[in-house]
């Protein structure tokens, strides 16, 4: 017994003794490691197996600073100033506010909205924008109201009425201030022969041109594709709209419209991959027809997601461009650039989708 326990205490005292003897060049390999912090080294490139520089494109986005589905980011000045210097790294040159307001929160300080009850907003958005505009030579689109009557009731001519006092109201106050105010953004958003939608849409087109000397105006509807499951809890759905069938009903909408809406920018998120080019040449034909600029809208989120809504696929929105520069369009801008593809946007993949984009285009 006496004799296996002297044996047990020079085997612990052995090992004890190699332990001491290797545990130093163990910690000086660790603390080699943590001495060399990884390092991004910027002269990489992905190797590309697609050709580059085939797609059309981006050269304008929405702000979205006033939504209803997207989380807010809470960016001063500061923090935009900086994005607006992402934009222009990349050929951005016009930025469109989405809306102006939403139900009660607005981006500048009302007088008529404030009389309606609307929220008083801490800071005047909309002078910022077109100061950074004007900063960064970009032109600046401004989004009329929504009151979310449309959305509750199907019938878009309840958005006229508010939208007559905020149309004169900011001419005003900013059109007549600032060179970077370049146009107008009709932001009822539509998909089909909507109750009410020609009336509007012309009404207020009609309005924004003749206070502001004919300044453009544009829209941004939907293509009633199989990805349009808004509410659904879906990804898709059966009944979406036929090719025929969307040149019939817009086909309708632009002979109403044409005379006051000098473009459509219809959002390319809701139809499949493989379908781009059938509607994205119906889409170019009809503007054309009515000599109207076909933009693309091209959606910079990803809508084959269960989760709303997080940045695209870089492959994905590629394809969206390369179908719409095949088409001839005029011009490309997305929803939107400060969530979706800025590299100081909170989704950390936006800013890698900026740099895939970059290097696409080959965008130094």
């Amino acid at each position: 017994m006496e004799t296996n326990n002297r044996r047990a205490f020079l085997k612990k005292a052995a090992l004890a003794g190699a332990s001491a003897l290797v545990a130093p060049s163990l910690l000086a390999t660790d603390a080699r490691s943590e001495s060399r912090p990884a390092t991004r080294n910027e002269e990489l490139q992905s190797k590309l197996i697609v050709p580059k520089n085939k797609g059309l494109k981006i050269s304008g986005t929405f702000l979205d600073e006033i939504s209803h589905d997207i989380p807010h980011q809470n960016w001063g000045e500061r923090e935009w100033d900086l994005d607006f210097q992402h934009m222009k790294r990349i050929g951005i040159d016009t930025v469109i506010m989405i809306r102006s307001g939403y139900r009660k929160f607005m981006t500048y300080p009302s007088p008529y909205l404030l009389k309606k009850g609307c929220y008083m907003p801490s800071v005047d958005l909309v002078d910022m924008y077109l100061r950074l505009a004007e900063k960064y030579q970009m032109k600046f689109y401004f989004g009329l109201y929504d009151s979310g009557r449309y959305w509750d009731t199907g019938d878009l001519s309840w958005e006229i009425e508010d939208n007559k006092y905020v149309i004169d109201e900011v001419w005003k106050m900013y059109g007549q201030k600032y060179k970077s105010f370049g146009g107008w953004y009709i932001s009822g958003e539509i998909s089909r022969a909507t109750k009410g939608a020609i009336d509007a849409f012309h009404t207020m087109g009609k309005q924004c041109k003749d206070v502001s000397n004919g300044l453009p105006t544009f829209i941004s509807p939907w293509i009633d594709g199989k990805k349009a499951i808004m509410g659904t809890g879906k990804l898709t759905k059966e009944d979406a709209v036929s090719v025929q069938q969307h040149e019939k009903e817009w086909n309708e909408i632009f002979d109403g419209i044409h005379d006051v809406v000098d473009a459509c920018a219809f959002q390319d998120g809701h139809i499949d991959y493989d379908e781009l080019d059938a509607f994205f040449t119906v889409n170019k034909k009809l503007a054309d027809k009515y000599g109207m600029q076909c933009w693309t809208n091209a959606e910079s989120f990803d809508r084959d997601m269960p989760i709303r809504f997080l940045p695209i696929k870089f492959d994905k929105l590629r394809m969206k461009l390369e179908a719409a520069k095949r088409a001839g369009y005029d011009k490309a801008i997305t929803f939107e650039f400060s969530h979706f593809m800025s590299p100081q946007s909170a989704y950390l993949q936006a800013g890698h989708l900026y740099d895939r984009y970059r290097e696409y285009f080959e965008i130094k």
